[in-house]
């Protein structure tokens, strides 16, 4: 399929129709092993990562936030002390199976007073515009049919001065570490997420998923034709992870 309608699932192309039917059935296969295989895949960096997304989102006590695609609520969690019972965090996810996750982990933390959860697509956020101090997105753009209208989704609901936060893998800034990163993720990966989740190719496509994501200098610039102002990136690990910042003024 190579029309402009067609999408990325991976390396494949297929109708955009398909795309969130096909990422979900993904997710709700891992859903009750993804905090374990996030732990493995990344030598436990993946907590280092969130809470340096969470110090880039400038979050303080009173605010509300939003948490996009928040999958099993690392993030949702992380904002929910955060911003204390004085403030609110709105975690929406696409998958019921990973809202359910995270609705436990939320309660087996003790947090949950000041969270609200909701069922909702990153492409078209059911809330009235200027609503959130932060919205933020972690590991899950990549997953969206259409980046574009998903990044004008979540900066509609900033209010004046309000940041987006997008914590995403991206393109290793170094030669020699890509060519190591790819044969980490080809060789291990998948195979990993076979022998945790019983579930190769969901981890398949996760890795295949991170290829075909824009790079940095390209989400950049997808974030700046949203509406966005003061976009900057923060690579880390060499630029296999990045944070973007923008702002609506």
């Amino acid at each position: 399929m190579t029309s402009e309608r067609a999408t990325h699932f991976g390396f494949s192309e297929i109708d955009p129709a398909e795309k969130a039917g096909r990422v979900g059935e993904v997710f709700s296969s891992v859903a009750s092993r993804y905090d374990l295989m996030n732990d493995l895949m990344s030598f436990g960096s993946h907590r280092l990562w969130k809470d340096l997304a969470l110090a880039r989102s400038g979050v303080r006590e009173g605010h509300r936030v939003l948490d996009v695609a928040a999958g099993s609520g690392d993030m949702t969690m992380r904002f929910a002390r955060q911003v204390g019972t004085s403030g609110q965090v709105v975690m929406t996810d696409i998958n019921a199976s990973m809202l359910a996750c995270g609705r436990s982990r939320l309660l087996n933390e003790g947090l949950g007073v000041n969270v609200q959860m909701l069922l909702a697509d990153a492409e078209s956020l059911p809330f009235s515009g200027g609503q959130f101090d932060c919205v933020s997105i972690a590991f899950g753009l990549r997953n969206v049919t259409r980046i574009p209208k998903a990044l004008a989704s979540m900066s509609r609901l900033l209010k004046p001065g309000g940041r987006l936060v997008i914590l995403e893998f991206s393109t290793p800034t170094s030669t020699l570490l890509s060519r190591a990163y790819d044969l980490f993720s080809f060789s291990v990966i998948p195979s990993m997420g076979k022998m945790v989740t019983g579930d190769e190719q969901s981890y398949q496509y996760l890795v295949e998923s991170i290829r075909k994501h824009p790079n940095q200098q390209t989400l950049s610039a997808m974030m700046e034709e949203a509406g966005l102002e003061d976009v900057k990136h923060q690579n880390i690990n060499g630029g296999i992870v990045a944070i973007h910042t923008g702002y609506r003024f």
